[in-house]
């Protein structure tokens, strides 16, 4: 089974034309953080690195395609319904950069079908061109109360603003998910800190609550500082690290693109993508949402 399993990863490594792809999901206990606007920088700083990206974005204020000055007009879910093919969905915002808006899909993933599903499945496994790295962007306002995009991926990042509120709030996801599904391992990217000692008190003080009472264990993945330069970028619809390439945000945008590359891989070969859309349809197929909500 082992050399089968093995095969089949192979064989889809060869399907997409490298490597696997990485996939990391951005999440927050609450709107208002900033986690959109950290996808999106994020994305521009590693496509100035050389690499592919494809965004996932689970929004339905369509946050994404705005920063990047783009308007998005169709979801995942008129593939899924066999409106329209994957291409006619995927949106290029920037040179190395994709966008998949997929709001309404993952919506309705609980209550989909084995013909759609399998029609998807196809869909993903014929797409022209891999992503080096996918990034999504998931709602905190999930109806099940934690997106199951962020169960699927290879990487759980919650964005954590320097509120009481939000360093509360954080904590308290971390535990519901960790007692509900045993999902132990995240990282915690501290935005508009102001400064990396405000930065690393704030991961340091969830880290410790967090192991000393057995929940979880949080990986700090950085910080990304309260900038003006970030607000203007916003304003003009352009990523910082485009317009404002030595601004302190950018710096720290294209040191959290160097990092992320070198995060280890999950134990085990996944297989990518498509292992992640299988397991996206499997979870959400499968959330108790008292699980999440009643904790």
């Amino acid at each position: 089974m082992a050399d089968l399993l093995g095969d089949q990863a192979s064989g889809l490594r060869r399907l997409f034309g490298q490597e696997r792809v990485r996939i990391v999901t951005f999440t927050a206990a609450s709107a208002g953080v900033g986690r959109s606007v950290v996808v999106a920088n994020l994305a521009a700083a590693l496509a100035r690195q050389g690499k592919d990206v494809l965004i996932i974005d689970e929004n339905a204020d369509a946050r994404i395609a705005a920063l990047f000055g783009c308007v998005a007009r169709h979801d995942l879910a008129e593939v899924i319904d066999r409106k329209l093919r994957l291409g006619d969905v995927l949106m290029p915002l920037a040179t190395g950069v994709r966008l998949l808006p997929a709001a309404r899909a993952v919506q309705g993933l609980a209550k989909l079908g084995a013909a759609k599903r399998d029609a998807l499945l196809d869909d993903i496994a014929a797409m022209d061109r891999p992503a080096d790295v996918i990034l999504v962007d998931a709602s905190s306002a999930h109806p099940l109360g934690f997106s199951p995009l962020a169960l699927a991926a290879d990487e759980t990042v919650m964005v954590v603003a320097p509120t009481s509120s939000a360093i509360t709030g954080t904590y308290s996801l971390i535990k519901k998910v960790s007692m509900g599904f045993a999902h132990r391992r995240f990282r915690l990217l501290i935005n508009k800190a102001r400064g990396i000692d405000e930065a690393e008190a704030i991961h340091a003080n969830i880290a410790h609550v967090t192991f000393s009472r057995g929940v979880a264990q949080t990986d700090y993945a950085g910080y990304v500082p309260l900038d003006e330069h970030l607000c203007q970028a916003e304003r003009r619809c352009q990523p910082v690290p485009t317009l404002f390439p030595d601004a302190p945000s950018a710096i720290a945008f294209r040191q959290l693109a160097g990092e992320l590359l070198h995060w280890p891989a999950p134990a085990g070969d996944t297989g990518g993508f498509e292992h992640f859309v299988q397991q996206l349809i499997h979870l959400s197929q499968r959330i108790d949402r008292c699980v999440i909500h009643t904790r």
